[in-house]
């Protein structure tokens, strides 16, 4: 029987047509083959919300081939992503190729692996049309919330702008969180630290409190106070308290969990860090053992585990580590209340796959952030671990003194994944060492006393990843819209990265005003929740999508109509954003201004001074000069990013007064087949470009053509793209060639 299956990536192909063997042909979609219309609304709301589908444009030829491979198979089956948008891409696949109900059938797994395949196929399921009815009604409400909004941002601020029902509400958390930094005032506080001596050693107490309750230290005169009532007293052990703790092992990844944890250990970017583990999920090539996926699906929010998975996990912890290391009953985690359980967590598909097995065959990044999933998996199923912990009041007249500190007794799960910071251990008051053993009524030598001021500091601002978290804990979006809503803010110049952190711009702030005042409800977030669960229950069969789409309409014309009326007159004029360049000839800080090459910056004085300098638009709204690691070959002092006339390259901060310059060499996101690093561009004499390893000479990997962020189909390795052609091959020369 001929099998046809069609997958959403195409990097998915190989690796399954690996496991099935003959009689199955595997192809991919490459993603949603019909979509609501660009040029119009596209949905009757008169007539049910009816969506008015057309197939997407330059997909004509896929769904050609498509249309021809079905002709030729026996039965389809359907195997995109395993979630709501997985289901309604099946569904549209079904209505293009024209599913009679016997011939086409639907299969999901949530691991790319031999066994998850083979139980698949054997278990082909009807469309669940409850999954598919949920993703059109939050397709419907985005478009309703877009196409309907966005006008009114266009008439009353500039055009280009859009309302999201999603990303409106992203854009206001970072908005507001920006107005409590500006609205913060300090606070003086002091800490005063105590080094005494012991018999044996010494240790180092912070001052508590008095006999009266107090704790808090307003000044330096109260400071100075509790000093001199201390300097010259016996300092008297009042009590030792000696204690056993447990620490329990985190629960294994989720989305938003490994963006965050990828973000604060790897420095990895919410982007970087779900391409990888889209990489890690669809397979990648081991060498002898072939191509193979390693993890399971990245898009989730459950905390379940597989039975396998469980005792899979249990054999390699007990044979690895000793019995010991593993719980005398296996550690189970509850998921979140609104949490979609049809995936697992993420979790490595072969416990037994040590990091250290598939390091050398996989890329830098692959390597590291599968070493993250499964350290944490493997540890999320260990022992507690287990601590000595001392925590000893010392009396000073009637002031009090507290020194903490502990031993690990036993390391349990830390052996292979230590979660701890130095804010977990302060919040305790336990520092990572051990105190010198004392007796209650034992008198302790001062040797020094240090008093130290310090300020409150207001919140800090989001990352991605506590951007990430804060959606997640509010229930606004899904797994799988948590990076596109971050990615879709900032690029619409919303949100700009300022290094790690997100800061919002003055168009962003003015937008969420704009919203918050006549649109309310939609940037709620208490009714953007809500419109998350009611999606959920329509996904369960409780809730009918035409229901729920009348229900917000039913409010929402109403908004439109009020809008209509207030937001009709009136323009918001925007300033010029500032830069820290000054205005060489009028000494004012210069503006950002954008012209036929792109951003440059421009006196603000203008046309009185026409001073004006290049600046460098680093793709993500930073402040605009971006300072180098390099030195002027020159004359020692730092280099910039600067734009000329054949590119980008950096000059001295003094140039054109010193002429001291080098090549730009930009990272193309792509790593290097070889070793693992990035690949750069770079230019020869001639201005001719090519492309390298940025460890070049070191590592001879150099090419001509343009490498792409993708894997061969039929080997995993690096795919080139030929200049001015739309002409792909294989690297490592496999025999692979695509033209399209």
């Amino acid at each position: 029987m001929n099998t046809l299956i069609i997958v959403e990536s195409p990097y998915k192909v190989p690796t399954i047509k690996s496991y099935l063997g003959k009689g199955y042909k595997v192809t991919a979609c490459k993603g949603h083959v019909r979509d609501l219309p660009k040029s119009k609304l596209g949905v009757d709301i008169e007539n049910d919300f009816a969506p008015d589908y057309i197939n997407i444009r330059g997909k004509g030829d896929l769904i050609k081939e498509l249309k021809k491979e079905a002709k030729n198979a026996d039965r389809i089956f359907l195997a995109t992503d395993p979630d709501r948008e997985g289901e309604a891409i099946a569904w549209h696949l079904s209505t293009v190729l024209g599913n009679d109900g016997k011939k086409i059938k639907r299969i999901t797994f949530n691991e790319v692996t031999k066994t998850a395949l083979k139980e698949a196929v054997a278990a082909p399921r009807e469309l669940d049309m409850k999954l598919v009815d949920s993703q059109q009604a939050r397709r419907i409400l985005d478009r309703l919330v877009g196409y309907k909004i966005s006008p009114f941002l266009w008439k009353k601020i500039k055009s280009g702008l859009s309302a999201g029902r999603v990303q409106s509400v992203a854009t206001r958390i970072v908005v507001e969180r920006e107005q409590e930094i500006r609205a913060f005032v300090p606070k003086e506080y002091w800490t005063i630290s105590a080094k005494l001596e012991a018999e044996k050693d010494t240790l180092v107490a912070k001052y508590y409190g008095d006999a009266d309750g107090k704790r808090e230290i307003c000044n330096e005169a109260e400071a100075r106070l509790i000093e001199s009532e201390c300097k010259g007293k016996d300092f008297v052990v009042g009590s030792v308290k000696k204690a056993l703790k447990r620490r329990k092992p985190m629960p294994p990844f989720i989305t938003s969990t490994l963006q965050q944890e990828a973000n604060r250990r790897l420095g990895f970017q919410s982007r970087r860090t779900m391409m990888v583990a889209q990489e890690l999920y669809e397979g990648v090539n081991l060498g002898d053992a072939g191509m193979r996926g390693l993890i399971t699906y990245m898009r989730t929010d459950s905390l379940r585990i597989s039975d396998d998975a469980r005792n899979a996990a249990k054999d390699f912890i007990i044979s690895r580590y000793g019995e010991k290391f593993y719980p005398s009953t296996p550690n189970v985690y509850k998921s979140k209340k609104n949490s979609q359980d049809a995936h697992e967590a993420i979790r490595p598909t072969d416990p037994a796959l040590t990091p250290e097995a598939v390091k050398g065959k996989i890329s830098s990044d692959q390597y590291k952030l599968y070493k993250l999933v499964w350290e944490r998996f493997i540890a999320s199923q260990m022992r507690y671990a287990e601590f000595d912990t001392v925590v000893c009041d010392i009396n000073c007249g009637k002031h009090v003194f507290r020194a903490g500190g502990y031993v690990v007794r036993f390391a349990g799960y830390m052996t292979v994944y230590d979660d701890r910071t130095e804010e977990s251990d302060s919040e305790d008051g336990l520092s990572a060492t051990a105190l010198p053993e004392l007796t209650e009524g034992e008198t302790l030598k001062l040797l020094k006393m240090l008093s130290e001021q310090h300020f409150t500091q207001p919140p800090p601002r989001y990352t991605e990843g506590t951007l990430t978290k804060v959606l997640e804990e509010k229930g606004i979006g899904r797994p799988s819209t948590f990076l596109p809503t971050i990615t879709t803010i900032i690029s619409r110049g919303y949100v700009k990265r300022n290094g790690k952190v997100l800061v919002p711009t003055e168009i962003g702030e003015i937008t969420t005003r704009i919203l918050l005042d006549n649109f309310h409800s939609i940037i709620d977030y208490n009714y953007t929740a809500d419109m998350e669960e009611d999606l959920e229950l329509i996904c369960s069969g409780d809730k009918d999508y035409v229901e729920v789409l009348k229900e917000f309409y039913a409010d929402f014309a109403k908004q439109l109509e009020a809008a209509n009326e207030t937001l009709s007159e009136g323009r918001i004029t925007i300033a010029p954003t500032e830069t820290d360049i000054i205005c060489e000839n009028c000494g004012c800080k210069m503006v950002e201004r954008v012209g036929k090459f792109g951003k440059f910056a421009g006196c603000p004085n203008y046309p009185t001074c026409k001073n004006t300098k290049p600046l460098e638009s680093t793709g993500s709204n930073e402040t605009p000069r971006v300072e180098s690691e390099h030195k002027c070959p020159k004359c020692g002092k730092s280099m910039y990013l600067r734009k000329g006339m054949y590119g980008s390259f950096f000059a001295c901060e003094d140039y054109p007064t010193c002429k001291g310059t080098m090549p730009y060499r930009k990272d193309i996101g792509v790593n290097c087949p070889k070793c693992g690093k990035a690949i750069v561009i770079k230019q020869t004499k001639t201005k001719k470009t090519f492309y390298s390893c940025e460890d070049y000479p070191n590592c001879d990997f150099s090419t001509w053509d343009i490498p792409q962020d993708k894997k061969c189909p039929s080997c995993g390795g690096l795919v080139l793209k030929k200049k001015n052609k739309e002409q792909y091959e294989c690297y490592a020369k496999c025999g692979w060639s695509e033209s399209k």
